[in-house]
Parts: structure tokens; sequence; C-alpha cells
């Protein structure tokens, strides 16, 4: 099993950190683990995306033009890498901010508003969990444990005390993601 993933978005939504979370829990799986981050020099408010590959082979390469996987929190990213995921792969999205929807028919397609339901469970510092769960729903590539593991590892000592609501925001993810027709 190999999976190629792109987590696309603007700087300061998590997408660097949903990136490393799923890659610690990759490794915590024992599977081989590429983390490639991407970032323009604004940083919050820039572009940002991160390439992840998960597999149970040696990695030849972590320069990807293609995924299995594209997860797009922005409009940009969306321009950007909606035509790059491979034909039967799937693209999940959060619709805040998305004024042009994807609209292959080739691949799959999940919508997770995942901004609204941070907003709404007054946890906006999740929003990426929630999206992260969305993802892990509808394609199990790490177990729950590692990915509690994962944040462990990636999140600041001083920040575990965020543990217990970042994996209540999975499992919302989890509930809240759906195929778009």
């Amino acid at each position: 099993m190999t999976e190629e993933i792109i987590i696309a978005g603007f700087g300061g939504q998590g997408v660097l950190s949903m990136g490393k979370i799923l890659a610690y829990s990759g490794i915590m799986q024992d599977q081989e683990v590429s983390w490639m981050p991407s970032y323009g020099p604004e940083m919050r408010g820039g572009t940002a995306n991160v390439t992840v590959i998960l597999s149970d082979e040696r990695i030849s390469s972590p320069i990807l033009t293609e995924y299995d996987t594209a997860i797009i929190l922005n409009q940009q990213s969306m321009d950007k890498f909606e035509k790059s995921v491979k034909p039967g792969g799937m693209l999940i999205y959060d619709g805040n901010g998305i004024s042009h929807h994807p609209e292959r028919k080739d691949i799959r397609i999940f919508r997770i508003d995942a901004a609204d339901e941070a907003a709404s469970m007054g946890l906006t510092k999740v929003f990426n969990m929630i999206v992260l769960g969305g993802y892990l729903k509808v394609n199990p590539v790490v177990e729950l444990d590692n990915v509690i593991k994962g944040l462990k590892k990636s999140l600041p000592e001083r920040y575990h005390h965020m543990i217990p609501d970042n994996e209540k925001a999975i499992l919302r993810g989890m509930e809240i993601i759906h195929a778009v027709e």
C-alpha cells in the first residue's frame, strides 16, 4: 500500500501540522514516510502545502506531480491541485471560501465544512483535525490510536492539554464528511 497525498491551503490553517501528524502516525505503524512542506515567504495568510507519502515499501522519491488524494482548503489550492489528482483518486475540500467547486467525474469528491464546524464547536484551532478526521473516515490509512500518538509527538508539550480537543475534532470530522455527487 502506498498513499500519496497533497494537503494545501493558506498558511495558518494547520496544513503543515496535519501533514506532520499523518507522517508521525505512519511512523507509529512502521510505515515508510515522506513529509515535504512547501510554503511561500508570507507564511500566515500565504499559500502552503505539504506532500505526505505513506507506504509499506521504500519510497523512491518525495517529489510528486500526481496524487492519490488532495485535501484542499482554499480556492487557490483547488485551482492548482484539482487536476493533479490521479484518475480514480480522491479530493476532499472544505467549502469555506471555495467559489469554483470541483467538477471532475473521474475521482471521488468529498466535502467537509470543517471551518464552520470548528467555529460552532468554539474550537477554531482544531479546524485541521476536523479535516483529518474526515479524511481518515473515507480512507483509514492510519489507525486513530496512532494519530493520537502522532499528535503527542508533533505537538510541543505545552500544547498537550489540547489533545482531547483534537481527538474530539477528529471524531467530529468523521461524522460530518460527505460525498459530493
